[in-house]
């Protein structure tokens, strides 16, 4: 069964770092996009972080520009989100997405359609 596992949520205090992992199976990730969603309470998912597997073209979320870093580890088939500096604001439920499918150009990663998504992981940013 293709799947993905997340792993690495928890509580952290402002500042902090955590690192989210993301571990596929049935399938070979290097040959997917793959990106990271959060949806914190009362909002919209939104957009993190998305990494393209043809180039390994990675974008960001401006709000998490210069503190989150996308990568995959081909050899264990997992994707990674390393996550400094985090603020309360960054309280979320996060889930990573893949698709055999970069995004076209005439569309955006965030509104791309992922085939495959994780359970969710809780992040919890205070002190």
């Amino acid at each position: 069964q293709s799947h993905l596992v997340e792993s690495g949520g928890g509580l952290v205090q402002p500042g902090g770092s955590l690192r989210l992992s993301c571990v596929a199976s049935g399938f070979a990730l290097h040959n997917y996009a793959i990106a990271w969603f959060r949806r914190a309470p009362g909002k919209e998912r939104e957009g993190v972080a998305c990494a393209y597997f043809s180039d390994d073209t990675t974008y960001y979320a401006d709000s998490v520009k210069g503190r989150f870093t996308i990568s995959r580890d081909n050899a264990k088939n997992t994707a990674y989100l390393q996550m400094n500096s985090l603020k309360p604001e960054d309280t979320a439920v996060y889930y990573c997405a893949a698709d055999p499918d970069d995004p076209m150009a005439s569309e955006t990663w965030t509104t791309h359609v992922y085939e495959y998504w994780g359970q969710g992981t809780q992040v919890t940013v205070s002190s």
